[in-house]
């Protein structure tokens, strides 16, 4: 349960995701190779590459590799729904400040209002050499801004199916200007506070403002997980404890943990390139493998898609599909879909199956509910450039793109299990 807590915790921004779950691998004896160098990998050897910021890949290598070995993928994201501060993001309204900010993701609006904003990511600064500029992690550690909602007083609509206006309804308040004090690049200013040799360098950013909240445990039992980011940080952390606790098998396991999921994966560090083929690829070459025996690997290959599944909502039964009930602490949760929005066929769907039979993992079968497609995830996107069989898993979860979620430990639970199963 530490390594969730803490990363949901600590894991604001897709960057200090990666940065943290880096930092776990080190520590865990993963070796940190760079992309664009040869590699020298070792049988039994675990490494870690970081090839772009929001973006991290891990590896355990078998004692022997070759075109029979066993592939074993395994596949999240480390991004979430939440609000991109823009360029020039001063706005002054009377004599509040606030921030010119994007919608990141499909969020549900109305739970981002009245929560404690912090503003993490990354900010980039001046170097010597202009094609290797600066670049800093940046976390504002403390909230720094508010969206405050309107009161129904002011307003007939509240509390009903109502849609808010992104460039107006939301933007957030940064603080209040006092007699006298007018400051034009409010913004600028504060960065430049937090930064203070450094101010002048400061070129460019990606920030964002995403939910201060804490992970809690509620419920009779406490069982029930309440925080923001479970989807899909979670699925990140099951796969960190699977590696760190790694020992060399028969398998190649790899996971990658791509950015950009939730806005299409359309991008240098998302799942829809070519970094996890490329890995693969170099991997199999410092080993001395032909393309052609790389390929044989993956065809005898197996992968998962970890991302949230939706469970029943107890006050929303007809959203869910009327045969195949998924709800909250019953096990983990096999994705399937007619369209193949998710992965899983019927033949990846058994696999699981046994793994979970075989070793008493409670597991559950969700299927969307007709004329409800749900969205989709990282799997379709990977097999359509590295075609391999493989499935969508992942614990269920309530609310699911809000400020804050909701699932079950004892589900998550399960996916570690099922993982180290998996991966053995």
């Amino acid at each position: 349960m530490q390594k969730i807590t803490e990363l949901l915790s600590k894991g604001k921004s897709p960057y200090h995701v990666t940065e943290w779950t880096g930092k776990q691998l080190q520590e865990a004896g993963y070796e940190e190779l760079k992309l664009q160098e040869s590699w020298r990998l070792h049988a039994g050897g675990k490494y870690y590459v970081r090839p772009y910021s929001g973006m991290v890949a891990a590896f355990a290598v078998p004692e022997q590799l070759d075109r029979k070995t066993a592939l074993r993928l395994m596949l999240a994201h480390t991004d979430f729904p939440c609000f991109k501060i823009k360029p020039n993001p001063e706005v002054k309204t009377k004599d509040y400040r606030q921030l010119n900010v994007e919608p990141y993701g499909g969020m549900l609006k109305n739970t981002w209002f009245d929560r404690p904003l912090g503003i993490y990511g990354k900010v980039v600064l001046e170097s010597e050499h202009p094609f290797a500029p600066e670049v800093k992690l940046f976390g504002s550690e403390e909230p720094a801004a508010v969206i405050p909602s309107l009161a129904p007083h002011l307003n007939r609509e509240a509390g009903g199916k109502q849609e808010y206006d992104m460039q107006r309804e939301l933007l957030p308040l940064l603080g209040i200007e006092q007699d006298g004090d007018v400051t034009e690049n409010f913004f600028t200013d504060y960065l430049k506070e937090q930064f203070g040799a450094e101010a002048n360098k400061v070129l460019s950013y990606d920030l964002f403002l995403t939910n201060m909240d804490e992970p809690e445990l509620i419920g009779s039992d406490k069982k029930l997980l309440s925080s923001p980011r479970i989807d899909n940080l979670a699925s990140v952390a099951a796969i960190l404890e699977t590696m760190c606790e790694k020992t060399t098998g028969d398998s190649l396991v790899v996971a990658g943990l791509f950015d950009n999921e939730e806005i299409g994966s359309r991008s240098k560090q998302g799942a829809d390139s070519s970094l996890l083929k490329d890995i693969i690829m170099k991997i199999g070459a410092a080993f001395g493998m032909a393309e052609t025996e790389v390929n044989d690997m993956l065809r005898g290959g197996f992968l998962l898609s970890i991302d949230g599944a939706h469970a029943v909502h107890p006050n929303y039964t007809n959203k869910s599909d009327i045969t195949n009930d998924v709800i909250l602490g019953k096990g983990i949760t096999v994705k399937t879909s007619a369209s193949q929005r998710y992965l899983s066929d019927s033949e990846a769907t058994a696999v699981v199956m046994q793994l979970c039979k075989k070793t008493d993992i409670p597991y559950q079968v969700q299927v969307n509910r007709s004329g409800m497609p749900g969205g989709q995830t990282l799997g379709p996107i990977v097999v359509s450039y590295l075609p391999m069989q493989g499935a969508d898993i992942g614990i269920p979860m309530l609310a699911m793109h809000s400020a804050r979620e909701l699932a079950d430990m004892r589900d998550y639970q399960a996916l570690v299990m099922f993982l180290k199963i998996f991966s053995a």
